[in-house]
């Protein structure tokens, strides 16, 4: 089983600059996540060169077979997005309600206060080149961030109700602070209920941390409670400014960042993120079929496999076939038709794709339950590019230093 990439370059389109990844560990060395990779790249590139209508720069993976004619530069995107969201890269956090297993958004993520080194907003920087690419380019990143978080990129304040969204235990534990005198607690009694004796409070990430200068060697007390939860409050929602701040500079080397004042929070995501349901009918209106017409049983089992998949399952099914694991928002934005080609291979082989032009093709199948025993296997089971040999001469790594570099 392959899962075949596109090989050719079409005349005349434009990419930007080539960026060079090795995903491939060397004598015994373990690679950097790609998001750092391209992360160092991007970010030393002059910014009207990012500004492309598909696709900001050309992916080279060294050590691969393959030519980046758009379904290497999406698969590196979705590869980042979940080195994102899953620790490799320590950008995100799960929100606290996660973390709790209580409230909303307990699947969504946060901008990590904690990372605030020069490397970090640098990475930052270039999480906003992302988003501002997905922009420009419609083609939406798989981030599932906390609505608070697409707040701040819109300029909107945030009020407490946005971090009782993403962290209710602690907004609970500074209301029985702030009003513990309905609990019969008095000033001689105070510190018997209250661990905490200073101006300390717990920052998203869950580190305790001084809500204001020199928090740590001022006494909260039931006289200055009040004070203390305003300023715990203050501290929570604007413990991320710095790295909002980095991924604002870098959408701005994309899209005008002054017009995201002008979007909701929800119309930002959208635009970023496209929609995470994968919708049947939606691939249906943005087909082409080749080799093959709409009324061939190959196609009816085909989609009627589709919509019997989980949506799960359809995500992985569009990685496989197009390299991405969304959908634009508005239909109209689908720049590229979604191809089905049959094609005159053994019965009842595996299914393959290339992702550069968002081609399935179909061999034929003896019934529909093969069809989908056979489909959902290379969906689940084929991640990797494969090795064509011209394209692997050519992408061997003559570095030295690699170690470094990648």
């Amino acid at each position: 089983m392959v899962r075949s990439i596109g090989k050719t370059m079409v005349q005349g389109k434009n990419y930007g600059p080539q960026i060079t990844v090795k995903r491939i560990s060397t004598r015994g060395r373990k690679c950097k996540p790609i998001f750092v990779q391209i992360a160092r790249q991007v970010v030393k590139l002059n910014a009207s060169d990012l500004r492309l209508p598909s696709r900001a720069w050309k992916v080279k993976l060294v050590g691969e077979g393959a030519d980046d004619a758009g379904g290497v530069f999406d698969d590196t995107i979705t590869e980042m997005c979940q080195e994102l969201e899953t620790g490799i890269v320590d950008l995100l956090i799960p929100s606290p309600n996660a973390t709790a297993e209580v409230g909303y958004n307990r699947d969504r993520f946060l901008f990590n206060p904690s990372a605030c080194l020069d490397e970090h907003l640098m990475q930052f920087k270039f999480l906003g080149i992302l988003m501002g690419v997905a922009i420009r380019t419609k083609k939406p990143l798989d981030l599932h961030l906390a609505p608070l978080v697409w707040k701040q990129l819109c300029c909107v304040p945030l009020t407490l109700e946005d971090l009782e969204e993403v962290d209710l235990l602690y907004v609970q534990t500074l209301n029985s602070i702030l009003h513990i005198e309905d609990s019969g607690i008095t000033e001689e009694s105070f510190h018997e209920m209250i661990p905490l004796d200073s101006f300390v409070g717990q920052s998203a990430d869950g580190k305790m941390v001084p809500i204001i200068p020199g928090g740590n060697s001022i006494p909260l007390t039931f006289s200055n409670r009040k004070e203390y939860v305003e300023r715990a409050i203050e501290y929570r929602l604007h413990e991320m400014d710095r790295q909002v701040a980095a991924v604002r500079e870098g959408m701005s080397w994309i899209v005008p960042v002054p017009l995201l004042s002008l979007l909701t929070a929800k119309q930002l995501e959208q635009m970023v993120c496209g929609m995470p349901e994968i919708s049947v009918e939606v691939l249906k209106k943005v087909v082409r079929y080749r080799e093959v017409d709409e009324q061939h049983q190959l196609v009816q089992w085909f989609w009627h496999t589709l919509e019997e998949f989980s949506n799960e399952e359809r995500v992985l099914f569009m990685r496989f076939v197009s390299g991405r694991s969304r959908l634009p928002a508005n239909t109209a934005d689908i720049s590229q038709r979604f191809q089905i080609m049959k094609v005159d291979r053994p019965y009842d082989s595996l299914p393959t794709s290339q992702t550069c032009f968002f081609q399935l093709r179909l061999p034929p199948y003896s019934s529909q339950l093969v069809m989908a025993e056979r489909l959902r296997y290379a969906i689940n089971n084929c991640r990797s590019i494969d090795m064509d040999n011209y394209m692997l001469s050519r992408n061997v790594d003559n570095a030295e230093g690699s170690d470094t570099d990648y």
